[in-house]
């Protein structure tokens, strides 16, 4: 038996209209309807959205009849990048980038990710699981109702499926969809690009496969750190077309603290998505343009690593679908898609319009996954979140609340 959810007083669709996302001045139309119901099957697919369905369902018995009394409805967020598997408390490197210190300077002085490194091979499977089931009911107090987690933190080939296996245990614990993604996130000690790329394509991409073919992981995403000191952009590539040789979709950092060229690359490989931008050329946006490339903007990192915020302004401008998330990390310790949303409005431009499309249907997008997520329409998952609110845009208005 289905279900009704009657009296919404904004009921904000986020409509796609049949495309896997929006771009350009489209990214900037939300569709509000007003005074609004959604009827959703027992499977959770919503069966029909509108305001007066006249006698079309006058002889339906709901299983439940919810009376949101005027309440706001958006679609649930979905936080398409975090770093939400790890161990080890890294407080005290917040304290040296208030003193001066870079993202790269804590780096090279064994903190950063190194640090986490550490603490996360030390830690066990069931250690891990906890510290991930906490974080995700707090991001899902926090409105997120699809979420991406990386692995990344192991750099060698146990403790990265140990992440894996920690992201595919947490799906029966935990009230929302994942996402899982395998990233290649730094150099190993006393290896460089080319050593440390070797030893992803000869064993961990190879372990990988295997582990998915056998039913043991579901991870759909590959992706990698591309940038200087770290996986030089050809790297970058190899590793890339190595996971999507395999099956996996291509969403990887690039463009962060220097430009690599990565979103040229991104087109050139087909990759759904890259994330940061920040130093991302002119001739990268064309590029993210021509295919398009979903460019995932993660205002969090600009705002706490003191770096220029990305030209989202530029890419939506030059019709690149945005999309932001959180960019949860021991480094950048944010639960909140509607903090992210504000932040996106604030430092990088968007409006309020753009921010919610950009953290709803494009982050789906850039996962795979807007043929389900993202928006109420017809046909998808009903994930929505209900504001106690005269105006939907309070969930960003309203900082930090």
């Amino acid at each position: 038996m289905a279900t009704r959810y009657s009296n919404i007083g904004q009921l904000v669709t986020v409509s796609a209209r049949g495309k896997p996302f929006k771009s350009g001045k489209e990214q900037d139309e939300i569709d509000v309807i007003e005074n609004a119901s959604i009827i959703v099957g027992k499977d959770g697919i919503i069966i029909d959205v509108g305001v007066d369905f006249g006698d079309k369902y006058k002889d339906t018995v709901f299983a439940t009849d919810i009376d949101l009394q005027g309440k706001c409805v958006i679609p649930g967020m979905v936080d398409a990048h975090t770093h939400s598997v790890f161990s080890g408390d890294r407080v005290h490197e917040f304290a040296m980038k208030l003193r001066g210190a870079t993202y790269m300077d804590i780096h090279k002085q064994g903190g950063g990710i190194g640090f986490t490194v550490k603490h996360t091979r030390q830690s066990s499977e069931e250690e891990l699981k906890k510290l991930l089931l906490e974080r995700i009911d707090r991001m899902v107090k926090a409105g997120t109702t699809l979420l991406e987690i990386k692995s990344g933190y192991g750099l060698e080939t146990e403790t990265e499926m140990k992440m894996l296996k920690v992201i595919e245990q947490a799906r029966s614990d935990c009230k929302i969809d994942l996402v899982s993604t395998y990233l290649a996130h730094s150099l190993p000690k006393g290896m460089n690009s080319a050593t440390a790329t070797k030893r992803v394509l000869e064993d961990e991409i190879p372990t990988l496969q295997a582990l998915i073919k056998n039913g043991e992981l579901k991870t759909e995403i590959v992706d990698v750190f591309c940038e200087q000191g770290v996986f030089e952009t050809a790297d970058s590539k190899a590793i890339l077309k190595a996971g999507m040789d395999i099956g996996l979709h291509a969403n990887f950092h690039g463009d962060e603290i220097n430009n690599t060229k990565s979103a040229e690359m991104a087109g050139e490989i087909g990759a759904l998505a890259v994330s940061h931008l920040e130093e991302v050329s002119p001739e990268g946006i064309e590029a993210l343009a021509k295919r398009p490339t979903i460019a995932l903007v993660l205002p969090t990192t600009a705002y706490i690593l003191k770096l220029k915020p990305p030209p989202a302004r530029a890419l939506i401008t030059r019709g690149v679908p945005v999309a932001i998330a959180s960019d949860y990390n021991p480094n950048a310790h944010c639960f909140s898609m509607p903090l992210v949303m504000n932040l996106a409005c604030v430092l990088c431009g968007l409006t309020m319009n753009e921010s919610l499309v950009a953290a709803t249907l494009n982050a789906a997008a850039s996962l795979g996954k807007s043929d389900m997520y993202g928006s109420l329409e017809v046909g998808k998952y009903c994930d929505f979140l209900v504001i106690d609110a005269p105006k939907w845009e309070h969930i960003i208005y309203q900082l930090g609340s």
